[in-house]
């Protein structure tokens, strides 16, 4: 299951024991939606391995900009609060699964 991601909680789920996969999205955006599912799925596969977190670039413009977020979707990887990958565009599930894989090496 997502969790919401918001400039208040982020840094907790940043440096938490878990690696952090950031979905940054918007609802209006035709590729985050199609998107949607592929990252629930892979929420739901990781679950209790990986914090996969959705964060509207709309209510969180601060956060966006901080990581210097132009296009959407935007996905970033976190690994003991380092940034480690950083995708941009909709991708495949197995693209994705692959990179989830590689968060937990």
């Amino acid at each position: 299951m997502e969790v919401a991601i918001t400039k208040e909680n982020f840094e907790g789920f940043r440096f938490g024991d878990k690696p952090l996969v950031v979905d940054f999205w918007a609802s209006w955006c035709g590729p985050c939606r199609s998107l949607n599912p592929i990252i629930t799925r892979l929420a739901e596969k990781y679950e209790g391995k990986i914090v996969v977190g959705k964060c509207d670039v709309e209510e969180n413009e601060m956060l966006a900009m901080e990581f210097g977020i132009r296009n959407i979707p935007t996905i970033i990887f976190f690994s003991k609060g380092e940034m480690v990958e950083k995708v941009l565009g909709a991708q495949s599930e197995s693209v994705l699964d692959e990179k989830f894989q590689r968060l937990l090496l």
